[in-house]
């Protein structure tokens, strides 16, 4: 996803250090206000536009080629080379990615980026305690650094960073599977997602976006001489929304989260970093901050020419999604979450919160089902959900006399607790538009829209893990001793959802 009016936003001065001092007068610079030109980029323009080939000339190439630019402002020698794959979208210009330059060994320092060439908020406002004000406010760090490349696009060549810049537009926020985070999705595109958790996931994220837009003035007001250069309207005026969400996801694909550094410096754009290389949720190498640079050293031997991964985190494949255009199928770190709660209503609901917080819980708990520990996961369950079936007061006193999450079981309460899960995982599967024969015949076809690819690919591993634990559940019924006993009733039974 190209950063829509990104042909301005990312520019940032040659390095000179911006000192924002805190202005009471809000306005301290009166410009010309240029009404009329809201951005004015035409659709084509726009980060995500894809209505025509994106075509540039071998004088803006030569111009714009990164690491000449990188090697010509101090970075050092590497061994990483820049290639490219096409892209699925004829009308989209092809993705680069970072490759080997020569065979690599774990250990070894693929590139070491001064920090002259990385942009944080620290840099961006010049100001650390602005910096942290303004994000500890209403604005996140990701806001504030879309905000100051949009304006910086508009600066065009004369910005030190344009060819930082025109490399992000090439990428279009995409991940190396070509595909834009959903938040940039049509409607009928995140029908793809129906059934899963992650389709309102996206929706409330992109709620947030919105909230951070209407606050965007604020750093413009905050952090006065910092858009002095700037001629051109407070943001809200000079960006319309969308302009501003497809800014905000592209930094969001691209952003990197350096640990040991102060807040300001902690979410860092690093120029060789994501998207041009790729995540992988089995790997151990990140980029690191180390004295005056941000650099990464590789954890696996490379061939010449084999691209370079980083890890993500610990993310499951919807962050994965929502963050970066992708899924991960061998993701160790992807879950679903199970949330059970206590019956408001329940006479003895203090006493059995009272029970729970004891043992470690909340009244409203959330589960983590991991992929390939959907068992534990459900035997996780089993004590908090038999709780809620309690209904003698003797009982209860009894639990709560007891030393752990004890509770009596007899076999119809185990009968309803398991027969409540099991019903609860089917209603979930049931949810999805498709089967997961269905998936994997979606999945076979090398036509497949990639937005539809990829989000298939999500709902397929969710449906695993669903129905992992619905087996997990039903091999627990059929372990029963008796199976002609009939459930207790339960009128205050836990909440699932």
């Amino acid at each position: 996803m190209e950063l829509t009016c990104l042909h301005n936003k990312f520019n940032f001065p040659p390095l000179p250090h911006l000192s924002l001092p805190f202005s009471k007068n809000p306005n301290p610079r009166i410009f010309p206000r240029k009404r009329n030109n809201f951005c004015l980029a035409s659709v084509s323009d726009t980060l995500v536009a894809g209505s025509r080939k994106e075509l540039s000339s071998k004088k803006d190439d030569e111009f714009g080629d990164l690491k000449y630019w990188m090697h010509k402002n101090g970075f050092p020698p590497c061994k990483v080379v820049l290639k490219e794959r096409p892209s699925h979208d004829e009308k989209l210009r092809p993705i680069h990615y970072v490759a080997a330059s020569e065979d690599l060994q774990a250990g070894d320092v693929a590139f070491s980026v001064p920090n002259s060439l990385v942009v944080t908020l620290e840099r961006v406002l010049g100001n650390e305690t602005v910096a942290e004000l303004l994000t500890t406010n209403k604005l996140s760090e990701l806001a504030c650094l879309a905000l100051y490349l949009m304006y910086e696009k508009k600066q065009g060549k004369k910005s030190f960073w344009y060819p930082y810049i025109r490399e992000l537009d090439r990428q279009r926020g995409r991940g190396q599977l070509a595909v834009e985070s959903p938040l940039l999705w049509s409607e009928d595109e995140l029908a793809y997602l129906t059934g899963s958790p992650t389709k309102a996931e996206v929706l409330e994220r992109a709620e947030g976006i919105k909230r951070e837009y209407n606050e965007l003035d604020t750093v413009w007001f905050m952090a006065g001489s910092l858009f002095q250069q700037y001629p051109y309207d407070i943001p809200t005026e000079a960006f319309p929304f969308e302009i501003f969400k497809q800014a905000f996801v592209a930094v969001q694909s691209c952003v990197v989260h350096l640990q040991k550094v102060p807040l300001a410096r902690r979410f860092a754009l690093v120029p060789l970093g994501p998207p041009l290389l790729a995540y992988r949720s089995n790997c151990k190498a990140m980029l690191s901050a180390v004295g005056g640079a941000v650099e990464l050293v590789v954890d696996r031997p490379y061939k010449a020419g084999e691209p370079i991964v980083v890890w993500c985190g610990p993310q499951p494949n919807s962050k994965l999604l929502i963050n970066y255009g992708f899924v991960d199928d061998d993701n160790s770190y992807d879950r679903l979450i199970v949330e059970a709660a206590l019956n408001t209503e329940d006479p003895q609901y203090q006493d059995k919160r009272l029970v729970v917080q004891r043992n470690g819980k909340l009244s409203i708990q959330v589960f983590h089902v991991y992929a390939g520990k959907e068992k534990e996961a459900v035997s996780d369950m089993l004590p908090y959900l038999r709780l809620g079936y309690v209904s003698d007061p003797s009982e209860m006193q009894s639990v709560l006399s007891s030393q752990g999450p004890v509770c009596p079981v007899s076999p119809c309460m185990e009968q309803a607790v398991l027969d409540q899960l099991a019903d609860y995982f089917n209603r979930r599967l049931a949810g999805y538009p498709t089967t997961l024969n269905e998936d994997e015949s979606l999945l076979s076809d090398p036509n497949l829209n990639p937005r539809r690819r990829v989000a298939t690919q999500l709902v397929r591993l969710e449906k695993k893990i669903l129905h992992a634990c619905l087996l997990a559940t039903i091999d627990l019924i059929d372990q029963l001793p008796d199976h002609t006993v009939s459930p207790c009733p339960a009128t205050y039974a836990p909440l699932l959802k």
